[in-house]
């Protein structure tokens, strides 16, 4: 298992060094000079200078990467060309917003999402099936932004049960907290609720037709203990590569959830930065998002050799 990983570690930091490259100089290539907008309307020449030589914009592409590099090696993301706070300051505020929004959403989808698959794959050919199909297909298709504008209609303004907006930190109020992010969390699970349904679906109608299910009812297995204790842990396998995927898109994918129920995390800060053409702002905050992707796909590989012994061997 340490081969393993640490092979999975080596081929992770080329990919890392690529996302950066890419990241670094399509920013540049974009239109319009950020030292323009940090320097306000007069934009004395005086004030560009000190601006421009403050954050080495006039240095070559190269020069200019190479020093980000070293900053990056060292913990230094760098700092905000609007506000002036480190980079490192702004992701340790907003991504603990987004892994909360981020770990609920993924606990309501594995909640429904998993045994939904599993219950349709049992009852094939039934209305069962045929329900769990249409409500997968609902989920996948209705948009997050409308379905979290009608629960504020409805949960929010009509029935007053739960906060329409806002965020709460959990070491202020837990209770609270829970109710501000109940409703987002719910919002952004339902896609992947679906995706997980369809997943684990597909994957449970295959390892029930596989040779060692017919041979556990042959020999005379409870049907519940067909289904989890062989089908099941057969079909985890692919679903866990989803799961990690979808956790790691949740990261930087929740940017119109957190819009609508203003709620402050990872996402509203990536959409700013680009608005604001707050370089070092982007590239730090894509730079931690590509390391949780590779994490994820890390920890997939680790689920993988605990499900599956016989990748233990490999």
């Amino acid at each position: 298992m340490l081969k393993l990983i640490l092979r999975r570690v080596l081929v992770a930091i080329p990919t890392l060094i690529l996302v950066s490259m890419i990241v670094f100089g399509l920013q540049k290539i974009l239109p319009g000079d950020p030292v323009l907008t940090l320097a306000g309307e007069e934009r004395d020449p005086a004030v560009l200078d000190y601006l421009r030589d403050k954050y080495r914009l006039d240095d070559p592409l190269p020069m200019q990467y190479a020093a980000w590099v070293g900053q990056v090696l060292q913990g230094d993301l760098g700092r905000s060309l609007r506000t002036d706070v480190p980079v490192t300051t702004l992701i340790a505020q907003k991504l603990p917003v987004t892994l909360q929004l981020a770990v609920m959403a993924m606990f309501w989808a594995l909640l429904i999402g998993i045994p939904a698959g599993i219950l349709a794959a049992v009852k094939k050919g039934t209305k069962v099936e045929y329900g769990a199909n249409v409500a997968a297909l609902s989920g996948m298709s209705i948009p997050n932004f409308w379905l979290g504008i009608l629960l504020i209609m409805l949960v929010s303004v009509q029935w007053r049960l739960l906060p329409a907006s806002g965020y709460v930190p959990p070491s202020q109020d837990l209770w609270l907290s829970f109710k501000t992010m109940l409703m987002p969390s719910i919002v952004l699970s339902t896609a992947l609720a679906a995706y997980l349904m369809r997943h684990t679906r597909s994957s449970m109608l295959e390892a029930l037709n596989a040779d060692y299910v017919r041979t556990a009812r042959a020999k005379g297995v409870s049907p519940r203990g067909v289904v989890l204790r062989h089908a099941l842990r057969n079909a985890l396998m692919p679903i866990v590569t989803l799961v990690t995927l979808l956790f790691g898109e949740l990261l930087a994918g929740a940017v119109l959830t957190e819009q609508v129920f203003t709620i402050p995390g990872f996402g509203k800060l990536i959409v700013d930065a680009v608005f604001n053409r707050d370089y070092a702002v982007v590239q730090g905050v894509v730079l931690v998002v590509a390391a949780g992707f590779i994490i994820m796909n890390l920890v997939a590989d680790v689920l993988y050799i605990l499900i599956n012994p016989r990748l233990r061997h490999a």
